[in-house]
């Protein structure tokens, strides 16, 4: 009876490892899509202040076709 137990505890060992690698490897991928999201975010905010060498968003010009 204690090897058929400690079997089941192995058992059960070996799927909570998986479990565990499989809610870290989501856990990595989001957390790549959080960073590549902020820099996108960073990116567009630098756009909307018109930084040198960005498009000014702000810039209200007239084309030049009118």
């Amino acid at each position: 009876m204690d090897e058929k137990r400690i079997a089941e505890l192995e058992l059960r060992y070996m799927q909570q490892q998986d479990l565990l690698q499989e809610l870290s490897d989501v856990l990595y991928d989001q957390q790549k899509t959080i960073d590549a999201l902020k820099a996108e975010v960073e990116f567009l905010k630098r756009k909307l202040a018109g930084d040198p060498g960005l498009v000014d968003a702000l810039q209200q010009e007239r084309p030049p076709h009118y």
